[in-house]
């Protein structure tokens, strides 16, 4: 027997599970097992920010459906977009009700928690393709079936997996996402990423499906990727090329690896966003993982850090306003609030509302909704649609970093966490950062993905600002406590050489490989 449960633009489906052979859910057990020992109630303070006149119980959407089962409690969490009905908002949104919203990701240190997310591109090993929608389907199914995932459906579509804290997505070329479980410690995030790429081989192998860690597609082009069959897909789609050249390249052949992080109070989360936002162009140079396009050298090291910068610049960007002293939760509101629109998610469709602002919105001005006003979900849908190298949402995320191979995967979020869960790290990036100017962040930004490391600031090189991060970063994971510096073995390598992981791909090109991208498929394979 099957539980359905409707998610707004998706549903989830609960079956009964197929058990694989003995042995194939150790891995996956030891995650669970360290979750649950660890996931706590999770709290929230506002020790810098006075909600006293906010509608706090508007403020927290339901997230969350129960059904009981005589197996498990089974919790089927919204698909992405969250859910449509969620809210029943009893008076129209207010200004205040969206800073609310941020504000309540404020959790006090003890309740800090690391989330990573990661995307990779599935291929077929007998032509290097990229896996179609239905060979996709028949590995999402495969992995709730095998290993106890619950499917996320869109109509008739499997389009995605939950288990606990944890999903499985698909972006719009198919890419592979997971979105960790919110965790404690490093070796926790590690142990996750291992588990869920382990469950993955042991279906994808058995369909000749391989899965590649590197930040753009290195071979194929846009006519070559299929499109998955997901509605806001489609209006992103229609409307990428109205606002900039590269928009379809980041959605079809791009893949990410990032880190979400908790902040105790506004002044926490001013002080991490502008460390993140001031060192996310060294974080790019050290993961610069993009070298190749349609089988050649680009010219740059991250392209996927390139193609940002052509994408929409309405909604992407280095927000040099955060360094305003006005900046807080309010200005991010403000910024959001006149960001252009992808979509409303009303009666199970999508309706394209390109164009029109959530300022828009809020006044009942939608054409495509004429007098209708927005609920928290809208709100949270709509937050999900801006791109900055950092995003504020009820937690920050790291955005700056190529996707890469499994090491590196672990490497991301031990680099952030070390800065920035570390007051001492913190406030060293803040005092070393203070005089860096809006021109020369930007620069950074722009020169960074084509001459990573060896891009020049100031009286000598990126690489420079990176010797001292990284040191930093591994001062800041000592003084945590959990024995975590090895993860950063990897940058450690990185700025030791000089060489990021970009470079060696071209120099092995123009070696061993005889100038042809193939091999990749085998040097970056999960």
């Amino acid at each position: 027997m099957a539980l359905v449960s409707k998610a707004g633009p998706s549903y989830c489906i609960r079956s009964d599970i197929t058990r694989g052979r003995a042995g194939q859910n150790v891995a996956l057990g030891a995650v669970n097992n360290v979750e649950a020992s660890i996931m706590k109630e999770k709290s929230v303070s506002f020790s810098s920010l006075s909600c006293n006149n906010v509608n706090v119980a508007r403020i927290f959407p339901l997230e969350t459906a129960r059904f009981r089962s005589k197996r498990r409690d089974s919790v089927i969490v919204a698909a992405s977009p969250p859910t449509e009905d969620a809210v029943i908002a009893t008076e129209p949104l207010v200004k205040e009700d969206l800073v609310g919203y941020l504000a309540s990701g404020c959790k006090p240190k003890e309740n800090w928690r690391i989330g990573t997310e990661h995307e990779k591109f599935g291929f077929e090993f007998k032509t290097l393709r990229p896996m179609k929608y239905e060979q996709i389907a028949e590995l999402l199914n495969g992995i709730s079936e095998r290993f106890d995932w619950d499917k996320v459906m869109e109509g008739d579509y499997i389009i995605g997996l939950k288990q606990g804290k944890q999903s499985i997505s698909l972006e719009p070329g198919g890419q592979f996402e997971l979105s960790g479980a919110p965790l404690e410690t490093l070796h926790q995030t590690c142990a996750e990423v291992n588990s869920h790429l382990y469950q993955v081989k042991a279906v994808a192998e058995e369909m000749g499906i391989g899965f590649l860690g590197i930040g753009f597609q290195p071979k194929w082009g846009i006519k070559d990727i299929p499109i998955m069959p997901k509605g806001r897909y489609e209006i992103m789609r229609n409307y990428m090329p109205k606002v900039g050249s590269l928009g379809l390249d980041m959605m079809f052949r791009t893949c990410t690896v990032q880190v979400n992080l908790d902040f105790s109070s506004e002044a926490d989360m001013i002080r991490k966003f502008r460390a993140g936002l001031a060192l996310q162009p060294i974080a790019t140079a050290l993961f610069a993982n993009s070298p190749f396009t349609e089988g050649k050298p680009n010219g740059y090291l991250s392209m996927r850090s390139q193609i940002w910068t052509d994408t929409d610049k309405n909604r992407t960007g280095m927000l040099p306003f955060v360094f305003d002293n006005s900046f807080g939760f309010e200005q991010y509101v403000d910024y959001a609030l006149d960001v252009p629109m992808y979509f409303v998610y009303r009666k199970e469709k999508y309706i394209d509302c390109t164009g029109m602002t959530f300022r828009d919105f809020m006044a009942g001005k939608l054409p495509c909704i004429p007098g209708e006003l927005p609920t928290l979900n809208d709100w949270e849908n709509h937050l999900t649609t801006i791109f900055p190298e950092v995003r504020l949402k009820r937690y920050l995320e790291m955005r700056g970093a190529d996707g890469g191979p499994w090491r590196r995967l672990c490497a991301l979020p031990a680099f952030w966490v070390g800065l920035l869960y570390d007051e001492v790290s913190l406030q060293s990036v803040l005092d070393m950062t203070a005089d860096w100017t809006p021109e020369e962040r930007e620069m950074l930004r722009n020169k960074v993905p084509k001459t990573g490391l060896k891009t020049p600031f100031r009286d000598g090189y990126v690489r420079h600002i990176a010797e001292d991060v990284v040191k930093l970063a591994k001062d800041g994971l000592e003084r945590r406590g959990f024995k975590e510096t090895g993860f950063l073995n990897e940058v450690a390598e990185v700025v030791r050489t000089g060489v990021t992981p970009a470079e060696k791909l071209l120099e092995l090109y123009h070696g061993k490989w005889g100038q042809s991208v193939d091999p990749v498929f085998e040097e970056l394979l999960y």
